[in-house]
């Protein structure tokens, strides 16, 4: 698989080992590099695609064969999808989508299967040619599509969705099948928002700013980020807004002892700094890997944090017994507010993820709360839209601490919940996204 550069043989192996438990990201970073950076983009692309659509390009696939393939020739299976969004959603034509995708069985060893890919393709080609809108994003292809297929989701997250956002929950699934915005967060020790902008006006690059935060704006286009203005001096980093919202609800104050829980890539912890750069953060991640990606994001934006590598949910290995001022739990979650962003989550969760995930989050709030100082912030965060991941499971939490209150979030941004404050994904052009605000009262813990 490495040592191809076919990017359509490689999104069929990418994508089975998404099918097969593999995160997106993961399966592309290891693919080694492909030397054209059309090719690139193409790839990714294509395997970006395929994840948001899999659901409705199974049911076309299914529609235009007339017997599934065998297991052993799941990768045939994919490649017809490989073809199918090519046709459906990519800027390919049609005849070079058909020939390209049919060549690639003679590398996958298969060439017997050429007929019917080729059949199946061109029949759909047919399809396209008349409808008025040839788009994934219209309407039903065909008669007695099932939910999944209509929407693009597995049932089971179709109907959580339903029950816990009955009002909301088909514009959840239509923002969750959108791609995502290009959102940056400026580095107000470098310059401000005004400047940046101006900056890449001076270059051709159009930009807006997101208005419910202080250093956010959005790229009109994406590009890669090393490509960015001041990227590699630290001018600016990539993150949604949402998630730069945390910064703006901590009244950061110099000197400070600040703990960021669970806090890899790192996102928050550098927004935090170049907020208040004299505090004293503290900055807990239990993989490895992502922590050295937390270290390098620091280095590149010049600021500093105490790195621990470790679980913080097992205290006593690794804080020093002073309590902190303010905390902040960004929550490991079932990803379900940032879908769009990674469509490999519709394939990858299982219904039965979110209630251990929930059992994951309350073990770190237990675990957390008491190094937090009489009078301190706790402010939990999630990236997921589920209510027992976030307002049942904070309600809980207040019901069973004496110590804990909620403060209110008093915003324009988002939707107010019996507690906390939720943004669902479309909403302000962000991610879906999830906070509650704590505050403790004058009960010293000892730990």
């Amino acid at each position: 698989m490495k040592d191809t550069q076919n990017p359509r043989l490689l999104a069929v192996h990418i994508i089975q080992e998404v099918i097969n438990g593999h995160a997106l990201t993961d399966s592309l970073a290891h693919i080694g590099p492909l030397t054209d950076q059309r090719d690139r983009a193409f790839l990714r692309a294509l395997c970006y695609g395929i994840c948001r659509w899999f659901w409705r390009l199974n049911a076309i696939a299914s529609q235009l064969l007339k017997k599934p393939f065998k297991t052993r020739d799941q990768d045939i299976q994919v490649l017809i999808l490989v073809g199918l969004y090519q046709l459906m959603d990519m800027r390919v034509p049609a005849h070079a989508a058909i020939y390209e995708t049919v060549a690639v069985l003679v590398l996958l060893k298969k060439e017997w299967a050429k007929g019917v890919v080729n059949g199946v393709l061109r029949a759909f080609q047919r399809r396209l040619s008349s409808e008025i809108s040839p788009s994934l994003r219209a309407q039903p292809l065909y008669p007695d599509w099932s939910e999944e297929a209509i929407y693009s989701h597995p049932q089971w997250l179709i109907d959580k969705l339903k029950q816990d956002w009955p009002e909301h929950w088909q514009s959840i699934l239509t923002a969750n099948n959108q791609l995502p915005p290009f959102s940056l967060r400026i580095n107000q020790q470098h310059c401000s928002r005004e400047q940046y902008l101006a900056l890449l006006s001076m270059q051709d690059l159009v930009a807006f700013s997101i208005p419910e935060t202080p250093y956010g704006i959005i790229m009109a286009e994406p590009m890669e980020a090393i490509q960015l203005p001041g990227f590699q001096r630290g001018d600016v980093s990539v993150q949604d807004g949402a998630a730069q919202l945390a910064v703006t609800l901590l009244e950061l104050a110099s000197g400070q002892r600040v703990l960021d829980a669970c806090a890899a890539p790192g996102g928050k912890t550098a927004a935090m700094l170049e907020t208040m750069p004299d505090i004293a953060l503290t900055a807990v991640e239990y993989d490895s890997q992502r922590i050295a990606m937390l270290r390098e994001n620091l280095s590149r934006l010049q600021l500093q944090a105490n790195c621990i590598c470790g679980d913080v949910g097992a205290v006593t290995t690794w804080w020093d017994g002073l309590l902190f001022d303010r905390i902040l739990l960004d929550a490991p979650c079932s990803g379900s507010g940032v879908i769009r962003r990674h469509p490999d989550i519709k394939l990858l969760r299982r219904e039965s993820d979110i209630s251990a995930a929930v059992q994951q989050q309350w073990r770190l709030l237990e675990s957390v709360w008491p190094l937090l100082q009489p009078g301190g912030i706790f402010l939990y965060a999630t990236c997921a839209i589920f209510l027992e991941e976030n307002v049942q499971l904070i309600e809980k939490f207040l019901a069973l601490h004496s110590d804990a209150y909620e403060e209110k979030i008093a915003v324009s941004w988002g939707m107010p919940c019996v507690v906390g404050r939720q943004i669902l994904p479309g909403m302000h052009e962000m991610d879906g996204f999830y906070y509650a605000r704590l505050r403790k009262r004058g009960i010293f813990y000892a730990y």
